[in-house]
């Protein structure tokens, strides 16, 4: 393992601002979100958003990869690239998004419900986001980083889901993907312990049938083996002494969703 970069307040306030500035270019496409609209449509507005916010889009050529948004729907399970396809009533799709702002970086995902969604399908997306929270709740200083991947993966196997092991969460700054890795399965008592000054994306990518994923050839999207859908969220939080902070926000989404009649899972 790499070398652990644990930061000030100065830089955390600095993340902070990266992070609420993904929550609000999320939010900028929230209500968008609907059947017919194409994700590359979406993904321009949302590379504009955060241009004109005197940022750079994180993800844009990062690696190679050609676009502002992961874009993900349904069996998809991360690193979706936006295309011109359109978006159908009964779709989920995953979005991912990243800003490198005055050096650093914020980092946050959020599944999205396109039109009437079947109750299943809802279940999911509930189940992510509580595991999502649930591995929040344990990022505490003293604590192992085990705590964290037991709690969600304990939540989603008592719902019969299953948990992607090849993707995981990780360390957040100055990098866009810093130590420490952040699995979403694991063992209590096991991994680095939480110290003050520790930022990290927690990411759970659960999905409601086998955890196998194929990697396919564009090199980038990730798909459940069995076709089912997946869902996934994600945080940027920071570890401090008076419990876990999330720098990032689901606020500016769930007001955007509420004003569109959207319902909040």
């Amino acid at each position: 393992m790499g070398k652990v970069v644990y930061k000030t307040i100065e830089e955390i306030e600095l993340i902070r601002e990266s992070s609420l500035l993904v929550a609000k270019t999320h939010a900028a496409i929230a209500g968008l979100i609907t059947p017919g609209v194409s994700t590359l449509v979406l993904d321009k507005i949302a590379e504009e958003f955060i241009r004109d916010n005197n940022a750079i889009p994180a993800f844009k050529g990062y690696g190679g990869f050609p676009n502002t948004l992961c874009m993900s729907p349904n069996s998809e399970v991360v690193h979706g690239i936006p295309n011109d396809i359109p978006l159908k009533n009964g779709d989920i799709i995953s979005v991912d998004c990243g800003v490198l702002k005055n050096e650093f970086y914020g980092d946050s995902a959020y599944t999205y419900t396109v039109g009437e969604v079947p109750d299943d399908t809802k279940r999911l997306l509930k189940i992510t986001k509580q595991c999502l929270l649930k591995g929040i709740e344990v990022a505490k200083v003293g604590n192992r980083l085990g705590e964290i991947s037991f709690a969600i993966q304990e939540h989603a196997h008592a719902c019969n889901y299953g948990v992607v092991r090849e993707l995981i969460g990780h360390g957040v700054g100055r990098e866009l993907h810093e130590e420490p890795q952040v699995p979403n399965y694991g063992s209590r008592g096991k991994g680095i312990q939480l110290k003050e000054g520790l930022v990290v994306a927690i990411e759970p990518m659960i999905n409601m049938g086998t955890r196998k994923v194929r990697f396919l050839k564009d090199g980038w999207s990730v798909v459940t083996q069995d076709g089912k859908p997946s869902a996934h969220f994600e945080h940027t939080v920071a570890i401090m002494k008076s419990g876990p902070e999330v720098l990032s926000s689901f606020a500016f989404i769930e007001e955007e969703l509420k004003k569109n009649g959207i319902e909040i899972l």
